[in-house]
């Protein structure tokens, strides 16, 4: 099973209960994929047991007391006895006087921990995901572990499960901070606020299925007044089956933190045109001062080959060495066009090991969202171990950027849910990657030419993205192609050689 992948993940390992429980020394990334996390295998705990073990924490408070009363009585008078009695009564009201202060002790807790919920001046939610955790138990008893690729494969039991989590509880502050009129804006279904777009939920499975002991990551969730908002959430996950019914978590609303970075994206990216464009300004200065010289003894030695030749006694051997001087020349250009294209082509700048499954999930993040203005939802997948490959891992994240793009905007109209799956895997020597859509599909007598360069169907789309997208792909020693997708949607496919 996976790391969970998270814009913020959570250094916290699964718990020593767990290393126990397996019996064997853990890593740093936690336990053996095959066995199963600490909270499947407790005991449950029944309320019938628990009130059996109080009671008998209780019962040697009383029943001590009086078998030493009644010890010290069964030897003497009658008169001893009445003493002995009282002392068994008055030892009866100190345990029954301590018991009812341990109660107040336990409700006045539970008073203190209510008035933390309440009065944190961070926004906290008591959710209720045993439906979830009765499933991932069932899927991982069933031998299932690769829960995220499990869940790829059947996004409509995700939705399904997504919305048998019932947030129970809010506190003040999430309803004051969001101008909620109550709790009950929140309370219901984790569905209602957390839209399909969303990709941090399997993130929660995975990270049960696990036994990690905390999980951390961000999502895009649909305030009670129908605004978006990106949330942080912070979470310790249970140690039992008992625990998913009451999992206490911490929400921070990191929306304002998001915008400003976007807008340092933004004048980033300004910054990086100008840079560019200045770049340009200067290589195509550079280019023409390359080029014209030699155009200018090209048309020299043209002309002056032209008089030689003109004359009335034409001067064979002036005309030849002039036209010598042209193809020379001609040929000094020719250098500075394939020196130029070396440097602006498109072969790796550099190549390195790469890690393809995470260079598609950060193509994600980076994309997500606009994926979540055209409402689509992304599941990755990878069946077995991916090997690693030679190549530049910004050129793939380009290619990985585009298809998915072009997925979306695909979707724009579609009906019904929009899902993008990208399933990676192992093929003899190669890595195999396939981007599949719910969308209307490509006609095939349109699939030939969708990888020409400013070929577009799109109202002021450049058509150089599917070309770009097929350079990069060749330049890595690679192959890309589509065809129809298992639904009717467009399938684009693509294989890269394992490193050796």
């Amino acid at each position: 099973m996976r790391q969970v992948f998270s814009r913020w993940p959570s250094r916290a390992t699964p718990s020593a209960r767990v290393e126990r429980a397996v019996g064997r020394d853990s890593d740093a990334q936690g336990i053996d994929d095959d066995r199963l996390p600490a909270w499947m295998l407790a005991e449950p705990d029944s309320r019938a047991g628990a009130w059996l073990r109080a009671f008998g924490r209780a019962v040697p408070l009383v029943l001590v007391p009086a078998a030493l009363a009644y010890v010290a009585g069964a030897n003497r008078d009658d008169a001893d006895a009445r003493l002995t009695g009282a002392v068994a009564a008055l030892a009866i009201v100190g345990a029954t006087i301590l018991a009812a202060r341990l109660a107040q002790a336990r409700a006045a807790s539970a008073a203190s921990l209510e008035a933390i919920f309440e009065r944190a001046g961070i926004s906290m939610w008591r959710e209720d995901w045993s439906a979830v955790g009765d499933a991932v138990a069932a899927l991982r008893r069933a031998g299932v572990v690769d829960l995220e690729s499990h869940f790829a494969a059947r996004p409509e039991a995700l939705r399904a499960l997504r919305a048998r989590v019932i947030i129970r509880d809010v506190n003040r502050f999430t309803v004051e901070e969001t101008g909620a009129a109550g709790k009950d804006a929140y309370l219901g279904p984790l569905d209602r606020l957390l839209p399909d777009t969303d990709q941090t939920f399997v993130q929660w499975l995975v990270a049960f299925g696990r036994g990690d002991r905390f999980f951390r990551s961000e999502a895009h969730v649909v305030r009670a007044d129908g605004r978006g908002a990106d949330m942080l959430f912070t979470a310790m996950l249970p140690r039992d089956r008992a625990g998913f019914a009451d999992i206490l978590v911490t929400a921070l609303d990191v929306t304002g933190f998001k915008q400003a970075q976007q807008r340092f994206a933004v004048a980033d990216t300004e910054l990086a045109r100008a840079s560019r464009i200045t770049t340009v300004g200067a290589l195509s200065a550079s280019i023409a001062h390359e080029v014209n010289s030699p155009l200018a003894a090209i048309l020299a030695n043209a002309q002056a080959g032209l008089r030689w030749l003109r004359r009335p006694q034409p001067d064979l051997a002036e005309a030849t060495a002039a036209l010598d001087d042209v193809v020379a020349e001609a040929s000094r250009a020719r250098d500075v066009i394939a020196r130029t294209r070396s440097y602006l082509g498109n072969a790796p700048r550099a190549s390195a090991p790469v890690d393809l499954l995470r260079v598609a999930r950060e193509a994600n993040l980076l994309v997500e969202g606009e994926l979540r203005l055209h409402r689509a939802a992304v599941h990755i997948a990878a069946e077995g171990e991916i090997p690693s490959i030679a190549a530049d891992a910004i050129g793939l994240q380009q290619v990985f950027v585009n298809l998915l793009l072009n997925a979306a905007q695909a979707m724009a109209e579609a009906d019904g849910p929009r899902d993008i799956t990208v399933t990676i895997r192992a093929a003899g020597s190669q890595v195999a990657v396939d981007v599949i859509d719910t969308g209307p599909g490509i006609a095939p007598e349109r699939r030939a030419r969708i990888f020409e360069p400013f070929h577009s169907t799109k109202a002021g789309g450049m058509g150089m993205g599917l070309a770009i997208c097929r350079n990069l792909v060749d330049a890595h020693g690679g192959d890309l192609w589509v065809d129809a997708g298992p639904g009717g949607g467009a399938a684009f496919h693509f294989c890269l050689p394992v490193a050796a």
